[in-house]
């Protein structure tokens, strides 16, 4: 097994214990990452802290020049890492339409040359004789980065790379379930950055929780769960940290009765399905119009039945649910829905007695108030609920504490953008779902999250204004 370790002040670092890092395909160990200590994480911030003077102090095309060496070092290392993030996240290579290992490692690249090209620009709102007024973005100091297990590496960068490109240095600290993609990366291009502007910490839930509370972080950007997300914003008022979270969402989709089935199922579908539903805007609530909704539970089953789930050795569509703790919520909130009445077209239970295996399940005929509907699965079972009433839709899926995105489907695309705009979520689309890109703001209303992530919105997130004024008389 590889030697992993930490990344701290340019060097790498090991700990005295360690943990196990496991393969959700087989259950087997691949690999043990350093479990970090309170003294890790005070030597990262110091680490960091001591670098950002003049790191900041760097010129924006400076700083620009560096993050794409980093694009470039990874695209050089393409294959080692995806071929680490299938043995570890469990997601095939190729995977279902394209979208497995090899799909994260081309977002990584997007993501970091687009935000290389950001720029944050001085705004004049006042020159005349009496005094010049400008509005200046300023980077904010030491960065935690808390990062999920669904995309590992992908996000990872949505993280670090804007806060490197405005001048902040950064603490990382990848999952516990996935550690050991993000450490690959993070060691291959420490030598492109000066010691200190980028340190990594591995552990658990505890070390998440000191860089939450710790009075040298200046910001925390986080992407899970929603009760984890209150928790670090209680732990951020004691420096009044800046905050970006992305946390949990339940996506709805509204299905009105002049929509293609034919031609809307794949894309439902591959919505639903994107990274085994393990994505924070996969669609996970179908509403479907009772015109049509025999036509697209049939529809949707047809292309269930047609997919694979198995290792990645076996090239399927779909690999394992990530890690236990997930498997057994998805198990869980199946088995209540089969308690409750609903219907099962495919799938329903697991398929294997090693590793964390649940087939793609369409479930109809299913009540609102079923567990299903009313959680977020996050993992690869989607309820397909009936509607006769398009503002009693509407209701429905407004209706959740979740507020990440939500679609409409429909051949009327002036009467979808319409709906669209009142759906209560970040992201509205029409006639598609889940689809990000590294020039738009993404981020969620309600309980999904604070602040938005992409483009240059997201990147003025990791700065603060300093308005200067400049006297004339």
């Amino acid at each position: 097994m590889s030697d992993y370790k930490m990344l701290i002040n340019g060097k790498a670092v090991a700990a005295d214990e360690t943990f196990p890092v496991l393969n959700p395909a087989t259950e087997d160990v691949i690999a043990y990452a350093p479990k970090a200590t309170q003294a890790h994480l005070d030597s990262a911030v110091a680490a960091a802290r001591a670098a950002f003077p003049a790191w900041s102090a760097t010129s924006s095309d400076e700083r620009k020049a560096i993050i794409h060496k980093i694009a470039d070092r990874i695209e050089e290392n393409m294959g080692e890492l995806a071929d680490l993030l299938t043995q570890e996240q469990g997601k095939p290579m190729e995977g279902f339409a394209g979208l497995g290992a090899g799909f994260e490692m081309g977002g990584c690249l997007a993501w970091i040359r687009a935000t290389a090209e950001l720029e944050t620009a001085v705004d004049v709102i006042q020159d005349n004789d009496e005094a010049r007024i400008e509005v200046h973005r300023k980077p904010l100091g030491v960065v935690g980065s808390i990062t999920p297990w669904n995309y590992p590496l992908l996000i990872l960068f949505w993280h670090i790379i804007p806060g490197l490109r405005t001048g902040n240095t950064v603490v990382a600290k990848p999952s516990e379930y996935t550690p050991l993609t993000v450490l690959r990366a993070m060691h291959l291009i420490s030598d492109l950055l000066p010691p200190g502007v980028l340190n990594v910490v591995t552990g658990f839930g505890e070390i998440g929780a000191a860089m939450s509370a710790h009075p040298d972080i200046n910001k925390i950007v986080f992407t899970g769960s929603t009760p984890t997300g209150k928790r670090i914003m209680e732990s951020a008022a004691g420096n009044l940290k800046r905050l970006t979270l992305e946390l949990g969402g339940n996506d709805a989709a509204i299905v009105l009765p002049d929509t293609d089935v034919a031609a809307a199922a794949g894309k439902i579908f591959a919505t639903a399905m994107i990274n085994n539903g393990q994505t924070c805007a996969a669609l996970k609530r179908l509403y479907v119009h009772e015109d049509i909704y025999d036509e697209m539970c049939e529809a949707l089953a047809g292309i269930a039945n047609s997919v694979t789930t198995g290792p990645a050795s076996e090239n399927p569509d779909f690999g394992p649910v990530q890690n236990k703790m997930q498997f057994d919520k998805v198990c869980a909130l199946s088995e209540d829905a089969r308690a409750h009445g609903a219907t099962f077209l495919t799938g329903g239970a697991p398929t294997a007695d090693k590793g964390y295996f649940f087939p793609v399940t369409i479930v109809r005929d299913i009540e609102e108030e079923t567990r299903l509907v009313q959680e977020e699965p996050f993992g690869p079972i989607l309820p397909v609920l009936k509607f006769s009433d398009v503002e009693e839709a509407l209701a429905r899926a407004n209706a959740s504490s979740a507020g990440l995105g939500g679609s409409v489907w429909s051949g009327d695309i002036e009467k979808a953008q319409e709906l669209a705009s009142r759906l209560e979520c970040g992201t509205a689309w029409v006639n598609n779902h889940a689809m990000i890109q590294p020039d738009a703001p993404f981020g969620g209303v309600k309980q999904s999250g604070i602040g938005v992530e992409f483009g240059s919105y997201g990147l003025e997130e990791y700065t603060s204004i300093q308005t200067m004024q400049i006297a004339k008389g």
